[in-house]
């Protein structure tokens, strides 16, 4: 039996949600939602008591589905194999797409000190594509590397965006704030819908938090409270940093910004502190992209394993690492930022995000319905069985409710890839049916 004392505490898995969630995903954001207006901010609420409920019950499906495979293996559960494969396939996607839209943040960010990297689409192309297979070919030293080093950059994002929730408010102008709420004069519902993809993309990555189940103390109580509380603090310092934000620098100023949060530190104390931050956030993408890079790839191989993706996926070297699937991924992450090429980081950044969560989306609403199966075999009571669903209710409704705010294009774009998937499948199912039975037997039973 392994000792408590090297196991997981609750703080600890906490502070582990919190930073595995952060990551990149918010350092491009208040340029993002400073074109809707401040009136976008009242999305974070919507999203957050979403992501928990989400976060939630993927915490209980990792406590009655401990098998590998993740959110695919949850699926399977509840809708067998066809269900797997087409949760690790959107999944894939999902993270390939996300990928590019991180490598775009970073060339943003990068813009101060190489202005000719924001100079047309080519430029940011060619950036975005060099930090993509940078990252891949750092990852193939093996996974030990790739951990050691998004442990440390990581915080490159999370100091100065947690520092600005606190610090910022010295700064904070509230006519500056006022004059920010509504300048397109949208609708309430609206600004809020159009936001969702938004903040929805910040919260992306909560899946990882149930991984964790077999190396914490008591992960029946710890990990569900770890998720939820994890989930909390990352939405606490979301809305704090965006809110004081919009706060300190005029929206038309803010709407246009290619680094955020290296202007706001700029404003609040020179623009050598504001080059600093700059750095810190390019460091951290390419930490963070150098992570999810490896996920990417793990995923692929994780399928492929299971004989769902093309054999060349599961090869791995003698450190442990699937080169030739992260040149695969690599090259499909090309071809993604070429096809939605633009001269404007911001505005690829949106085209991404939104078809980064519709893909998300479906695997999540997959998962989260495995666990009707999985407490049904796992003959919970009528007490449990009744507040999990309720969970998994409002996780749907906000799953549902956030498709749609992706707007018609993105979720047009995952239906295509949807279908598409069916059809792959569809050459695949036959390794998954059991033995035919003769013909002459067949005739026999005519």
């Amino acid at each position: 039996m392994a000792n408590s004392s090297k196991k997981m505490s609750l703080m600890g898995l906490t502070t582990l949600v919190t930073v595995n969630m952060m990551g990149s995903g918010i350092i491009l954001l208040p340029t993002n939602m400073a074109q809707l207006g401040a009136v976008s901010l009242l999305s974070w609420i919507v999203t957050a008591i979403g992501s928990m409920a989400i976060a939630y019950c993927f915490s209980q499906c990792g406590i009655f589905c401990p098998r590998p495979g993740g959110l695919s293996a949850y699926t399977e559960e509840a809708h067998a194999k066809s269900g797997f494969f087409l949760c690790s396939y959107l999944y894939f996607l999902s993270l390939a797409i996300a990928n590019v839209a991180v490598a775009i943040s970073a060339v943003g960010y990068m813009t101060t000190f190489l202005p000719w990297l924001g100079s047309g689409a080519v430029p940011l192309f060619v950036g975005t594509t060099s930090l993509l297979w940078l990252t891949t070919v750092a990852n193939f030293g093996g996974p030990g590397i790739t951990g050691r080093i998004g442990a440390i950059t990581v915080w490159g994002v999370i100091i100065p965006v947690a520092g600005l929730s606190i610090i910022g408010w010295f700064w904070f102008k509230p006519d500056v704030f006022v004059t920010a709420w509504n300048p397109n004069n949208l609708p309430i519902q609206d600004a809020i819908s159009k936001a969702i993809p938004l903040t929805l993309w910040a919260f992306l990555g909560m899946e990882s938090a149930a991984q964790a189940s077999d190396t914490v103390e008591n992960p029946k109580h710890t990990v569900p409270l770890a998720c939820l509380l994890g989930t909390l603090g990352a939405a606490i310092v979301y809305v704090l940093s965006t809110t004081v934000i919009q706060g300190i620098i005029p929206n038309t100023e803010l709407a246009n910004a290619s680094a955020p949060f290296a202007l706001v530190y700029a404003r609040m104390f020179n623009p050598v502190v504001g080059n600093i931050i700059m750095v810190l956030a390019v460091v951290a993408c390419v930490g963070s992209l150098l992570g999810w890079q490896f996920t990417l790839a793990q995923t692929a191989k994780m399928t492929a394993d299971e004989r769902m993706f093309p054999a060349v996926f599961s090869k791995i070297s003698e450190r442990n690492a699937p080169i030739v699937g992260m040149i695969v991924c690599a090259v499909l992450q090309s071809l993604m930022a070429l096809s939605t090429i633009s001269p404007n980081a911001s505005a690829q950044f949106s085209k991404l995000v939104s078809l980064a969560a519709v893909t998300n989306l479906i695997p999540y609403v997959t998962a989260a319905t495995g666990l009707l199966v999985m407490m049904y075999k796992a003959r919970v009571s009528a007490g449990i069985y009744a507040r999990n669903t309720l969970l998994l209710l409002i996780a749907v409704a906000y799953s549902l409710y956030a498709l749609f705010a992706c707007g018609k294009d993105a979720v047009f774009g995952g239906a295509i890839v949807l279908a598409f998937g069916f059809l792959l499948y569809g050459f695949l199912a036959k390794r998954f049916v059991q033995e035919v039975p003769a013909v002459n037997d067949r005739t026999d039973n005519a």
